[in-house]
């Protein structure tokens, strides 16, 4: 049974429940004086107390996936928290392993609305283990492949790619089952309003429960380094995917919106374009989920505030989607950093800046889910056609 599965929750609900009969029955056969009976009610509390915490633990983890298996929960492995790359060293895995495997426990069985057929005519959602070269971090994802991948026709192409992040502290499951990514992307491109497109479904929090906001913190989880060369290098080595950034784009909710934004401009050899669904613009310390990610140092937390860097830094050739409602909390700062990017667009035309507002819609899945699908078309877009193809044999 899987540990972010809800019947690991039931199934633990009735447990406690048969511990609590249990307790009522035997209580007073162990009322009477002496060490036994002392501890047969100790023991029969501590029980029950363990049972509670632990349903409540399932539950917060099954709703924000701080854990996504039972190996995420108990393997010793601390690559999920190495700090920085071992200086003249490589952080990666043992020499001859695979950079993307198989993941065992995926949560995909709960998701019971993706398309149904075979992977050439419907494509295929699969549940891989992605591991970084250099930060050595290693995470549960999950990909789409659309049915273009396993036509023979197209062998020897390559595709573009689509990396979606969710939210913090949300699992990359939560894109399949909440805002249903791949099932949107498959929908808009056999109607023909994306191009065949592989996405790539992830969390941003790689060192869990820590949210590190796509920073590389100082004598910390090097996030950016994970997702701006960790993943496209993981992903080319297993898949047939483009080399070139104009391929390549992120899409994002909430956190996942503004690493999207933050990737992209900070990173544009890697991904040549973004949306943000209702994401930020600065990196706000935050004491229970991240802390002061980069240390007190105010130079290297000035280089992440995007209106900053817009405009004291060499301006990236990239595009952006920003994406909220008139009534959402971060409304005002979206109107402040589009005023502050104009000039700058104005000046570089290799930059783009364009912006969808609905009218209402709050900071929630139903208002992600018709955001999506104008995002996705944008997206489709902006994401160069591959030049590039398989050699041939």
């Amino acid at each position: 049974m899987e540990l972010t599965s809800s019947a690991l929750v039931y199934v633990m609900v009735a447990f406690a429940l048969l511990i609590t009969a249990a307790v009522i029955w035997l209580w007073p056969r162990l009322a009477g004086p002496g060490p036994v009976h002392l501890f047969g009610r100790l023991g029969m509390l501590t029980a029950t107390q363990v049972l509670v915490l632990a349903i409540c633990g399932l539950a917060v983890n099954d709703s924000y996936g701080f854990y996504t298996s039972w190996h995420d929960l108990l393997s010793p492995d601390t690559s999920k928290l190495a700090l920085s790359p071992v200086p003249g060293g490589k952080g990666g895995p043992p020499s001859g392993g695979a950079l993307v495997q198989p993941a065992e426990e995926s949560g995909l069985s709960g998701i019971t609305d993706l398309p149904q057929g075979r992977p050439q005519d419907v494509g295929r959602v699969d549940s891989i283990r992605v591991t970084g070269k250099l930060t050595g971090m290693s995470d549960q994802m999950f990909i789409y492949l659309p049915p273009e991948y396993f036509n023979p026709k197209y062998s020897r192409e390559r595709f573009p790619v689509l990396l979606t992040l969710a939210g913090f502290p949300a699992p990359a499951l939560a894109l399949l089952s909440d805002l249903h990514a791949p099932q949107t992307a498959w929908d808009l491109q056999r109607t023909g309003r994306m191009a065949p497109t592989i996405v790539v479904m992830a969390r941003p929090a790689v060192a869990a429960p820590r949210d590190t906001e796509c920073v590389d913190v100082p004598g910390g989880p090097q996030s950016e380094t994970w997702f701006a060369k960790d993943v496209p290098t993981a992903l080319r080595s297993a898949y047939r995917v483009s080399r070139s950034p104009a391929s390549w784009g992120v899409l994002g909710y909430s956190t996942g919106g503004a690493c999207a934004l933050r990737l992209t401009l900070r990173d544009p050899d890697a991904y040549g374009s973004a949306a943000a669904l209702h994401g930020d613009y600065q990196v706000v310390p935050d004491p229970w989920a991240s802390g002061d990610l980069f240390g007190g140092n105010q130079q290297l937390a000035q280089s992440y505030d995007l209106s900053w860097r817009l405009h004291n830094l060499p301006v990236p050739k990239s595009s952006l989607m920003i994406v909220t409602t008139r009534t959402e909390e971060n409304y005002p700062a979206t109107e402040q950093f589009l005023n502050s990017a104009a000039p700058v667009t104005a000046a570089h035309p290799e930059l783009t800046v364009d912006s969808l507002f609905l009218p209402d819609g709050g900071h929630n899945f139903e208002t992600w889910c018709r955001e999506l699908p104008a995002s996705l078309e944008w997206m489709s877009d902006h994401l160069a056609p591959p030049q590039d193809r398989e050699p041939r044999a």
